[in-house]
């Protein structure tokens, strides 16, 4: 898989529209390890890839910058975040490869094969991480693997300085809503295994301060 260099990072934010979008872009694209893993464990087996919780679609563009062009389809239940993925996919020509779309995780859609779940748990309550995990589980193909990177519940000083965090995103707008429920390690295992999954979790902090786990759950052979 091809390494991405800050050239192809700049190429990616300038796709954005907003100052604070491209700023925020550049963050993740640098700092952020969550999507070199993903790259990581899709470019493995390829399929096509279901993102929930998509934000702004960063993840379909920086798979796509990598050579990780399997069919994605990225859907965000804020419109804003769709609409801005939009443009950005129109400005950097990808629109028509890459699929965005306004809607609930816990839905069913046409997509089967590997399942991204990326910061998207922690904003929903626990009856609705149950809902969007299932929903996740259902549109895993055969060796397809789901892909969780979360804060998780524990004690230490990056989950506190997390909660922390995830407020001042709450009263800046940028989230439309708060943390609702942070899961657990033992949480996550016992739910995703009681659905015939393995299971592995492990911390995925990179560069960053906050709180981060990779969890990765697939059907055994």
């Amino acid at each position: 898989m091809a390494t991405m260099d800050v050239t192809a990072h700049r190429r990616i934010a300038a796709s954005y529209d907003h100052r604070l979008q491209r700023r925020y872009v550049m963050r993740k694209l640098t700092r952020d390890p969550a999507y070199a893993a993903t790259a990581e464990l899709i470019a493995e087996r390829p399929m096509p890839l279901f993102d929930i919780g998509c934000g702004i679609g960063l993840l379909g563009q920086y798979l796509h910058a990598c050579g990780v062009t399997a069919p994605y389809l990225g859907v965000d239940h804020d419109p804003r975040k769709i609409e801005a993925g939009l443009r950005a996919l129109r400005r950097s020509g990808l629109e028509g490869t890459l699929r965005l779309l306004q809607g609930d995780g816990a839905v069913a859609q046409a997509c089967h094969g590997h399942v991204a779940l990326i910061d998207v748990l922690h904003y929903l309550p626990k009856a609705g991480q149950r809902a969007v995990l299932e929903n996740a589980v259902a549109h895993l193909a055969p060796r397809g693997r789901l892909i969780v990177r979360n804060v998780l519940r524990e004690s230490s000083w990056r989950f506190h300085l997390t909660r922390v965090s995830e407020f001042f995103l709450r009263i800046s707008g940028w989230m439309s809503v708060g943390a609702q429920h942070y899961p657990s390690a033992a949480e996550l295992r016992a739910t995703l295994e009681a659905a015939g999954l393995q299971v592995s979790i492990r911390p995925l902090h990179g560069d960053m301060l906050f709180d981060s786990y990779l969890v990765v759950a697939q059907r055994p052979p």
